[in-house]
């Protein structure tokens, strides 16, 4: 039994849709190029060919991970759950750096959901292992490798 990954639901909705675009767009442009430089006569000089084939290849594997990843997803749609305030996967933080006062939001997302320019950060960084669990108006500290820093949760939102 593989471990579930936890996954947003906009996270598994992208996933879905760039599987939808690979099956439904891309895998059958690539086999018709395929077919188009075959019919060009001898393969081992063909260079559409061979760019066609690894195009496949590279669209069959990335099918291929995409279907393992929504298998192995545990979705979690925290839109559809009661906010208590509480940190928990899925969540939208607001925070306030204590000693700067700058304030800063971030969503608790999956591995391969997390994008920094997003303010998306992975469930198992170092500032959601921090987070997760505590609630609106509590202080946390965040080991980060430039040191220490300390947040106070201003805001939870699930969103």
């Amino acid at each position: 039994m593989q471990n579930r990954v936890p996954m947003t639901k906009e996270g598994a909705d992208k996933l879905r849709e760039e599987l939808k675009h690979l099956k439904m767009e891309a895998r059958p442009k690539v086999i018709a190029a395929i077919a188009e430089a075959r019919e060009h006569g001898d393969l081992k000089e063909n260079a559409e060919y061979h760019a066609a084939r690894e195009q496949q290849g590279f669209i069959e594997g990335r099918i291929q991970e995409i279907e393992g990843k929504i298998s192995n997803a545990q979705i979690i749609d925290v839109t559809s759950m009661t906010n208590n305030g509480k940190v928990i996967f899925g969540a939208t933080v607001h925070l306030i750096n204590i000693d700067t006062e700058e304030e800063v939001a971030y969503q608790i997302v999956g591995e391969d959901e997390a994008d920094i320019k997003q303010n998306k950060i992975s469930v198992s960084s170092p500032i959601s292992r921090a987070l997760i669990g505590k609630s609106e108006g509590d202080e946390v500290t965040v080991r980060a490798p430039g040191g220490d820093v300390d947040y106070e949760i201003a805001e939870v939102k699930y969103i």
